[in-house]
């Protein structure tokens, strides 16, 4: 078996479709179909039931597929990876994720790659923006703060940061000296990354805090625009130790202590198996995989 017939196989299994698989890998469907029937040859059973809407596997390429894992795909990333040794790197790599993570942690130490010639294409995305940016074929790369449940994408955790509850050090004196600290955070303005103000509401659960719906006076999916307006006096918030540990030594921020718990917030990157056949993918991904290593 080569690879080049279990790759077919792979795309074929996910993708339920000899034509979308033919699309994914750039090839033609009657070679799927050759790749396919070599398959079925040297196993000895057939791998698919053809249908008039796609095909569906059989036990037997369950089977096949179950033993294979991911094992195809890091023997391709890693071939990849040896090949992008003696290859031109010059291309475009287009990576997708939250902009201040992007900007304060990714970026700064992607430096290597564009002294090697690479070219980075950046943009700004929540976790459904990159799932339908790398199904689309519109990105190379994610990093998100949410894995996927997409079978047809892959995600690994690669970093995580603590996360702490923030103010002006005026307000956090105030907030502190409360009686009932849960009653005065409800009633301070909250600033918030989205509708459901994911890092506010894991701190407070994870402190046993949370005693009604907070209605956020902001919400901003780039935590920087919230740091700002904090260290200006109005209101608090919760933010990665990346966005305001320099602001807390500086103390032009101040913590406002967990009674119980530093809740954690973990990143993942994010690819579609596909797009690591391609060297400066597959060197792309491993270079951010060693740059931001969970501590």
């Amino acid at each position: 078996m080569s690879l080049v017939h279990l790759r077919s196989f792979v795309e074929v299994y996910r993708q339920r479709s000899l034509s979308s698989a033919a699309r994914r890998l750039g090839m033609t469907q009657p070679a799927i179909s050759q790749h396919i029937a070599a398959l079925e040859t040297a196993i000895g059973h057939p791998l698919f039931d053809r249908h008039a809407k796609g095909v569906v596997p059989t036990p037997t390429a369950d089977e096949l597929a179950a033993g294979l894992g991911d094992r195809l795909e890091m023997a391709e990333a890693t071939l990849a990876q040896v090949r992008a040794r003696s290859s031109d790197l010059t291309g475009m790599v287009r990576i997708m994720g939250h902009g201040d993570f992007m900007a304060e942690l990714v970026m700064p130490r992607l430096l290597p790659l564009l002294r090697q010639g690479m070219r980075l294409r950046l943009s700004t995305g929540d976790h459904e923006d990159i799932r339908e940016a790398l199904l689309e074929g519109d990105c190379d790369l994610g990093v998100s703060a949410y894995p996927v449940a997409d079978q047809k994408l892959r995600s690994e955790k690669v970093h995580e940061e603590k996360v702490h509850a923030v103010a002006a050090p005026e307000v956090a004196e105030r907030l502190m000296a409360a009686p009932d600290l849960a009653a005065a955070l409800a009633v301070e303005p909250v600033l918030a990354f989205n509708l459901e103000q994911q890092l506010v509401d894991d701190w407070l659960n994870a402190n046993a805090l949370a005693r009604q719906p907070i209605r956020a006076a902001m919400i901003g999916q780039d935590l920087r625009c919230l740091r700002g307006v904090l260290v200006q006096g109005f209101g608090w918030s919760a933010l990665p130790d990346y966005l305001c540990r320099a602001q807390i030594d500086s103390g032009e921020l101040a913590e406002i202590p967990a009674p119980l718990v530093t809740p954690v917030n973990r990143y993942f990157l994010v690819w579609s198996p596909a797009a690591l056949r391609e060297p400066r993918v597959a060197v792309a991904r491993a270079a951010i995989r060693s740059v931001l290593q969970v501590p």
